[in-house]
């Protein structure tokens, strides 16, 4: 290989005057079948592990309160961009649904091609998203280290999926669940009641499966009807997460790299 080529190909890839910048690709997927529920906008972010969204048993913070009662991402978006996490040079989005906004119906997806800066640093994803109709039910991970893209050497660990059950659905505890009271994006009126709970596990709930019965048949804010629920094993969502175009350039760079030592 000449010279140049090589040159070219560090430039391709990102890897000129210091750690790799790594894009990757993030697809949401909404799984369920026509007539189910949906999901409002997601919150994604890259991060160093230390940017904890929340903790179950513990009452929420205003940001997650915001997102989960009424699927609005500003409040996490600004205190993840003004924690350590974020000022270690974090990154955060929203991937809105293009075709139906503001939810990502039965059957409907979106991708993002996300820059997440130093792979080295900002390993691990977290993701956020409120369950629609609800009061305040939402899908997220508690754990801030539990999806790792990137090793400690900046290696992709890719590409994966996450797959997100009706098992994972987490009740955000401040607002009473009661389809007529209050339950964002559905037309079933009425006012909304403060729990003063605390982040559980949805189904952990006994009432949880008839909770979701009440808003069958009831009309949602995209114009859709509701005619399905789903339970603990019902898959809701799927994340992919590949390397971006940009990201499989610099990888096949690095291939010729590699094959030039070994002349």
């Amino acid at each position: 290989m000449k010279k140049s080529a090589i040159i070219v190909c560090l430039v391709a890839g990102g890897l000129v005057g210091g750690a790799a910048a790594a894009e990757v690709t993030i697809t949401i997927d909404n799984m369920q079948a026509v007539g189910g529920f949906s999901f409002t906008p997601v919150w994604l972010a890259a991060h160093n592990g230390s940017f904890d969204g929340f903790d179950v048993g513990t009452v929420s913070s205003s940001d997650l309160i915001a997102l989960a009662e009424g699927g609005d991402t500003g409040p996490i978006s600004a205190s993840f961009a003004s924690s350590p996490a974020g000022m270690a040079g974090g990154v955060s989005t929203t991937l809105v649904q293009p075709d139906a906004a503001p939810v990502y119906s039965p059957g409907e997806s979106a991708s993002v091609v996300l820059n997440v800066g130093d792979a080295s640093v900002n390993r691990y994803l977290s993701f956020a998203s409120m369950i629609v109709p609800s009061n305040d039910l939402f899908i997220g991970n508690d754990d801030p280290t539990a999806y790792e893209m990137f090793d400690m050497a900046g290696n992709f660990n890719g590409p994966f999926e996450i797959l997100v059950f009706g098992g994972d659905v987490w009740d955000n505890g401040s607002e009473v669940n009661d389809a007529a009271g209050g339950a964002a994006f559905s037309a079933n009126g009425g006012m909304g009641a403060a729990e003063n709970g605390v982040i559980t596990r949805f189904f952990d709930d006994p009432n949880a499966g008839s909770y979701l019965l009440s808003f069958v048949g009831s009309n949602t804010a995209d114009g859709g009807t509701i005619g399905a629920t789903f339970d603990e094993s019902t898959l809701l969502a799927r994340i992919r997460v590949v390397p971006a175009p940009g990201m499989l350039a610099g990888l096949a760079c690095g291939g010729l790299l590699l094959s030039r030592r070994r002349r």
